[in-house]
């Protein structure tokens, strides 16, 4: 029985290429644990980059055959999608070792540490982020478990999804798509938002009661209507509507190409990033940051260096007149937040998007049409190409063409492109002079090849 950090010394990872699974495997490294793992992308003589990174950090990585596992592996860890027909773990049932889900593990680690769990449907992985920058620029020594690479650690050759400083505090991007979110008991609980996703608003709503309750100290977001209502303390919310009144609020804000600027208390903030929705993500951050120690002015200088994080609004550059930007929104929320932050710097953007699953993409049609619908301006154009299959038995009964023929009905500037590989050749007569074209998806791990060809093709 595994209770505590304790009680194993040599974990090993099915699946650790993950970017989850990944950060919690040089975690522990991090704490000195003697970790390996594998991976399906994993093969003999064949470069993969985290598979580099991992090995760099001390972590032994092995195709995914089950000979990594051996009479000395005291731990395995699977995330949801590995499942028990794996030959690998049967392999660790016939040798008796326990086995723990990716989310149980993350628990464990939470209870080890002074930990401040963010959560929310949109901007956990940026909140973290930029809440961790900030704890570190003020010198509390934090960790981070995200779910993203922040780019001030992957300019450090590192994945950058994970790391362990000396300090009392740890920040982890909470899940509440699986429900996990149940399992932690942080000393505080960040609430973002909640909307419709991976769930109905109604089981959303419980398994975020939950985590008020399990949170010693809980922080929400008062111009949010469905999170006010999970409020512990107004005195120690946050809010972007200066009529709803909360303890902390951002005003003034004002956007200048890729750059935000507000005022929190009469404190002037300054960030490289994009959106209304980062100001909200950067309030929530310096809620959390002050209410632990750290001065306004320490929180508007550490993310006055802020340099984000891994596909949130990548901005690859500008390119024979023509912005590309690289971001990880996948549901409907995030897809119109992530084209709304683009259109104070081009007169026109162009958006293309990818859905995963089919389920998924069915449950959210609506949601994604109304969106895209209210967000695009008359100039503005959706594209978009034939929804990821993840894999599994999932039933085709939906494509992203009937996204796209219910936006034309209500009088978009929609196009379908089955074949994402002839996206750019399709929209050259489209682009003009200082337009955006904006890259949206998430879960296909070649997302990041494509944009470097869009780039390179551009």
């Amino acid at each position: 029985m595994i209770s505590s950090l304790k009680d194993f010394h040599n974990p090993f990872f099915i699946g650790v290429a993950g970017v989850g699974m990944s950060a919690i495997a040089q975690y522990l490294k991090g704490i000195g644990k003697t970790v390996s793992g594998s991976d399906r992308f994993f093969a003999p003589g064949v470069f993969n980059e985290v598979q580099e990174k991992l090995e760099a950090e001390g972590i032994r990585c092995f195709v995914q055959n089950g000979d990594g596992i051996t009479e000395s592996t005291d731990l395995i860890v699977v995330s949801t999608a590995i499942e028990d027909t794996v030959a690998e773990v049967q392999k660790a049932k016939q040798l008796n070792i326990p086995i723990m889900r990716r989310s149980e593990l993350l628990s464990l680690i939470a209870s080890s540490k002074k930990t401040i769990a963010v959560d929310g449907t949109s901007g956990k992985s940026t909140t973290s982020a930029m809440l961790f920058d900030i704890l570190e620029h003020a010198g509390l020594q934090p960790s981070i478990i995200s779910g993203a690479g922040l780019i001030s650690i992957i300019k450090q050759g590192k994945i950058g999804n994970a790391k362990v400083g000396a300090g009392e505090w740890l920040v982890i991007e909470a899940d509440e798509s699986d429900g996990s979110i149940v399992q932690y008991k942080p000393e505080i609980g960040l609430l973002l938002n909640i909307d419709k996703d991976h769930q109905e608003i109604d089981e959303l709503m419980r398994v975020f009661g939950i985590f008020k309750n399990n949170s010693k100290k809980f922080v929400v977001n008062q111009s949010h209507p469905l999170a006010q209502q999970l409020s512990q303390e107004v005195q120690q919310d946050f809010s972007t509507d200066p009529h709803i009144y909360a303890g902390y609020i951002a005003t003034d804000f004002k956007q200048s190409g890729f750059n935000i600027q507000f005022l929190i208390h009469n404190i002037h903030f300054s960030i490289n990033t994009a959106g209304k929705h980062n100001m909200e993500n950067a309030l929530a951050a310096v809620t959390i940051a002050n209410g632990i120690g750290a001065g306004l002015e320490t929180c508007a200088e550490a993310l006055s260096v802020y340099e984000g994080i891994y596909r949130r609004h990548q901005v690859y550059g500008k390119k024979n007149g023509v912005w590309l930007i690289d971001d990880y929104a996948h549901n409907p929320v995030k897809c119109a937040a992530a084209i709304e932050a683009c259109q104070p710097v081009s007169p026109k953007v162009i958006a293309w998007f990818q859905p995963h699953g089919y389920k998924p993409t069915k449950f959210l049609r609506e949601d994604f049409v109304k969106e895209i619908a209210r967000t695009l301006r008359p100039e503005d154009e959706i594209w978009m190409s034939e929804i990821f299959y993840v894999g599994g038995t999932a039933e085709k009964d939906i494509s992203a063409n009937d996204l796209i023929n219910d936006l034309k009905a209500l009088g978009k500037q929609a196009f379908f492109v089955e074949n994402r590989n002839d996206f750019l050749a399709s929209t050259r007569s489209h682009l003009t002079d200082n337009c955006a074209i904006l890259l949206m998806a998430a879960r296909d791990p070649s997302l990041e090849q494509f944009a470097k060809q869009t780039w390179q093709d551009l």
